[in-house]
């Protein structure tokens, strides 16, 4: 009986919550997939027929509630991986890499950051 009494009182403070207004800014999310699937072990003459592995996607969030803001685009032709992701860190910093990989070079990535200038606001007597 306490179990019941307990979830049910769960319930509504989950409710509660969830009514609550807040000032917050929408999160925005999107992603994008185009793929073209071949098997693990293709039969003899697929890959003649059908080409190489192939495919494409992105995907972006930018939530300023929660501070996460990503950035990720890769594509595939065959054995070469190539693309780019970013993100803000929580020092205000962005990492972005590029990178690509195949089967001559293996993975290769360059990576930066940018730092976001914060002022001092600190009055000097």
């Amino acid at each position: 009986m306490f179990t019941k009494i307990a979830c049910v009182m769960a319930l509504a403070i989950v409710c509660e919550v969830a009514t609550q207004h807040h000032d917050h800014k929408p999160a925005i999310s999107s992603q994008s997939i185009e793929r073209h699937d071949i098997p693990a072990h293709p039969p003899k003459g697929f890959l003649e027929n059908h080409g190489p592995a192939k495919y494409e996607f992105e995907y972006k969030v930018h939530d300023p509630h929660t501070g996460d803001d990503k950035f990720q685009h890769e594509t595939r032709d065959g054995h070469h991986v190539k693309g780019v992701y970013s993100l803000h860190e929580a020092d205000g910093s962005i990492r972005t890499v590029h990178y690509s990989a195949d089967k001559k070079q293996g993975f290769q990535a360059d990576i930066k950051h940018t730092t976001k200038h914060i002022e001092d606001h600190k009055h000097h007597n």
